[in-house]
């Protein structure tokens, strides 16, 4: 499976299309039996709450159907956002 890739704005006007894809994506894991979802940030140059929202509904929804999720190619500016609001816990993840 691919991951998913990001826009590169992951904001209030840009999250509903990422979200739709993001659970597309979950529920093909699922059907494939995969054992996790990732997704490829290397594209992402803004984020705000409301893409990380998706980015937390996405790892809620992986976990509760027993995937891992993870995030690859993390922007520093997401890394350091990850850290600051302890979300790095939620998530596994390679940083750029």
């Amino acid at each position: 499976m691919f991951p998913l890739v990001a826009p590169p704005r992951l904001t209030a006007e840009h999250r509903l299309e990422f979200r739709r894809e993001a659970l597309e994506m979950l529920e093909a894991a699922v059907r494939t039996g995969a054992s996790v979802v990732e997704v490829d940030l290397s594209a992402l140059v803004e984020i705000d709450a409301s893409g990380l929202g998706v980015l937390i509904l996405l790892q809620k929804r992986a976990r509760e159907a027993g995937l891992r999720t993870r995030l690859l190619r993390v922007p520093g500016l997401v890394t350091a956002l990850l850290e600051s609001t302890r979300l790095n816990l939620l998530f596994d993840y390679d940083a750029t």
